[in-house]
């Protein structure tokens, strides 16, 4: 009888890599490392990525479709695995670390504490605890809007940088001299809906720190010098490594760079520490407890011959002996920036390719590409890496050969706009709703498309009321002429094709457009511009993936109340209100009612006693005067109390959250999801209750809506029951296969009606 085979132990590569070469050439390496250490290997990512990037999971024992960006859910999911579990958790990418850290933590691995990972990786709680630990950090402030940033540049003398709070690449960072260049600065964040630095400039080289950690203590490999455009933008064109320093002043770096790690509780993996040299001394900027990017993987290994740096950490994490080797080369990295345009030629690529010095290369670009505007790492379009006996010569040869590539551009012509249609279509409700003010027979759908020729190139469709003040025709004409505004300057692609369509719309808000028009017009542009990019619009917002939307069942005045356990939204404000809230106690299901402010003090007092005794989950707009809500609150402290008449605005929202501790968030009354995401995303930071609603709105709408379900505590997302054919049913899922606005999905069927 065979002896059965050991189950060799394995490495579970969190995050996999990103869609980038430099990533994937990153992600390939630790586990080709792993692999010729005898460890089996497991990647996870998300699916999406790991179907881009086939190269990893070909390198990998098997591939899970696990979200890093969830540390909890990923840990929880690595907890679950069958036996033998993991012996090793690591991960190369930035925005993978908290998962790495946190799944390490729950299996009880080798790893840095996840509070340690989390504080680096929040810019200005980083800096504090090196400011507060004795190092020389740059001043921070933390913003949540334009009014906070500018108060900050009057506070300090400038220069200024603002920068994404978490992010990566460069991306949204850039410098400001004056405050009438913020507007510019704060319009080019990824997301400018998120709290975000506002940081003194700090005047110097810059330098990066590159190392490992062995027996839990930090060890320097290299310090390498950067280069760097000119600002505003702040985007590495180089590096060399080791950098030509005098002993004293790299050892003076090492120490700093030993000494701030160690404060900051970090022991395990490897690491990036950027920082100036500055005519006062050292100054630590960015923390990362990953390898550098780049392409510091490849130089690292040429210049300390016999490197391997996964493998190292591997080596260490399971007690096996571990020798670095000493610096005996030197290397550097180049990357190519042809001004913008439209590629026509390329010359010398060959010869640059095929250079004996040349540890790697590549170019993007050919001749009809077209190259956009240098400002993120996300927009280089190649780069070159060599090795050489000294930095200088390394330096030297990798500038000379990416300055012999020829690439001729020719200015890029934008696309011409596109065509603007709007139709407009009075339609019978499949039945009257009823609420406390009004009873609601028919809605205008208006439909906006923006069109090549008879090719819709992305779409919006509402529902416009009267009864609430929503004038048909008058919106149709706002939103056509506002999208014929918008055509020209918001292009369908680009580096963000949702930051001109934001602008603009703030803008329209300014001069008076209604939120209906607004949110019209928004759509049809977010739905051209995830057609363009080829991804649903929440994928094209960086929001999380929808999950399953459950519905609450709106019940409007005079029509029964259904028993089987479904959460109710029961509209009161009426005249059998005592009789409807007598009826509703003991059903077993949960309730919110809403009263659309239809209640006096002296209905309020009246109702006050059933209302205790329900206890309803919600209660939504309950009385007329707001200065009777801390009373509310007061007589019902297990309900959530929701404001939703009149919440329109930020302002709104944040009167909202103060007075009742919780806000109805519809999108068509903000003017569309841009707007509506920063109101939820205020209620999330200030802990209030957050309701998504809507009004009587078509299918389209609801879709569009539902894609920030995620975000919210109940999704009051049913409107279009009322306008389509669709069937009631206690909720769905959107079905996002198709780019753009995703379409409601009812298990076996798609939504019919006018979606």
């Amino acid at each position: 009888m065979n002896a059965a085979v050991p189950t060799p132990p394995e490495l579970l590569l969190i995050g996999g890599g990103g869609a980038m070469t430099l990533s994937v050439d990153v992600a390939v390496q630790a586990l080709e490392q792993a692999r010729a250490r005898g460890l089996a290997t497991a990647v996870t990512n998300q699916a999406a990525t790991l179907a881009a990037t086939p190269e990893v999971t070909a390198a990998a024992g098997s591939a899970h479709a696990v979200d890093f960006t969830d540390p909890a859910a990923t840990a929880a999911w690595a907890a679950a695995l069958p036996a033998p579990a993991p012996v090793l958790a690591f991960g190369v990418r930035e925005m993978a670390q908290e998962a790495v850290a946190a799944t390490a933590e729950a299996l009880g691995l080798p790893g840095n504490p996840p509070a340690a990972v989390r504080r680096i990786r929040t810019k200005d709680a980083c800096r504090a605890a090196l400011a507060a630990a004795g190092f020389r950090q740059p001043a921070v402030r933390l913003c949540a809007g334009e009014a906070e940033a500018r108060a900050a540049l009057a506070a300090t003398t400038g220069p200024w940088v603002v920068k994404p709070r978490d992010g990566a690449d460069s991306a949204g960072v850039r410098k400001v001299t004056a405050p009438e260049e913020l507007a510019a600065a704060l319009a080019a964040l990824p997301d400018p809906e998120a709290p975000f630095l506002v940081e003194e400039f700090v005047e110097g080289d810059e330098y990066s720190v590159e190392g490992v950690f062995t027996g839990g203590r930090p060890r320097v490999l290299a310090v390498t010098a950067k280069e760097k455009l000119d600002p505003p933008h702040f985007v590495e064109i180089g590096h060399t490594l080791p950098a030509e320093l005098p002993a004293a002043e790299r050892t003076a770096i090492e120490e700093t760079v030993v000494a701030a790690l160690t404060a900051l509780d970090l022991s395990f993996g490897l690491f990036h520490v950027e920082l100036w040299r500055t005519a006062d001394g050292l100054v630590l900027g960015e923390v990362h407890a990953r390898v550098g990017g780049g392409w510091i993987h490849r130089m690292l290994p040429h210049a300390l011959p016999g490197l391997e740096l996964y493998g190292t950490v591997y080596d260490d994490a399971l007690g096996r002996p571990v020798t670095l080797p000493a610096a005996g080369r030197a290397a550097a990295t180049r990357y190519f920036a042809p001004p913008p345009g439209r590629v026509t030629a390329v010359t010398g690529w060959e010869e640059v390719r095929d250079h004996p010095a040349v540890l790697h290369a590549e170019l993007h670009v050919g001749p009809g590409d077209t190259v956009a505007p240098y400002r993120s790492g996300a927009d280089r379009v190649g780069a070159v890496v060599v090795g050489a006996a000294t930095p200088a010569e390394a330096r030297d040869l990798a500038r000379r050969l990416v300055d012999s590539v020829r690439i001729t551009v020719e200015p890029a012509e934008p696309p011409p706009a596109p065509e603007v249609s709007v139709t407009i279509e009075t339609r019978p409700l499949t039945t009257s709703f009823q609420i406390s003010h009004m009873t609601i027979e028919t809605v205008d759908i208006l439909r906006l498309r923006l069109l090549d020729g008879d090719t819709v190139l992305g779409e919006g469709e509402i529902a416009a009321d009267r009864g609430y003040g929503q004038d048909g025709p008058a919106i149709a004409d706002e939103a056509r002429a506002l999208a014929l505004r918008m055509a020209p300057d918001c292009p369908a692609a680009g580096p963000d094709p949702v930051a001109p369509v934001r602008l603009a719309l703030e803008k329209a808000a300014a001069d008076g457009v209604s939120a209906p028009a607004r949110m019209l017009t928004e759509m049809a542009f977010l739905d051209r511009a995830a057609r363009a990019a080829g991804l649903p619009v929440w994928s094209l917002l960086g929001l999380p993936e929808p999950g399953p939307v459950r519905l609450l069942h709106t019940v409007p005045i005079g029509e029964p109340v259904p028993l089987d356990g479904r959460p109710l939204k029961i509209k009161l404000g009426g005249p059998d209100d005592e009789r409807v809230l007598r009826d509703l106690l003991g059903v077993d299901a949960p309730l919110i009612l809403d009263a659309n402010r239809g209640w006096s003090a002296a209905d309020w007092e009246r109702l006050r006693p059933l209302l205790a005794a329900l206890a309803p989950a919600v209660l939504e707009d309950p009385v007329r005067d707001p200065a009777l809500l801390p009373a509310v609150r007061a007589a019902l402290p297990r309900t959530a109390v929701l404001l939703d008449e009149g919440v329109a605005t930020p302002a709104d929202a944040e009167t909202a959250i103060r007075t009742a501790g919780g806000l109805n968030v519809k999108p068509m009354r903000f003017g569309g999801i841009l707007p509506a995401l920063a109101a939820l995303t205020s209620a999330t930071e200030r802990g209030a209750t957050r309701m998504l609603g809507c009004f009587l709105e078509p299918p389209r709408a609801i879709a569009y809506a539902a894609q920030l379900a995620g975000l919210s505590d109940w999704s009051d997302l049913d409107g279009h029951f009322w306008v389509s054919d669709d069937p009631a049913v206690p909720g769905y899922t959107l079905d996002s296969s198709a780019p753009g606005i995703p379409r409601i999905h009812y298990g076996d069927r798609p939504a019919g009606g006018a979606a």
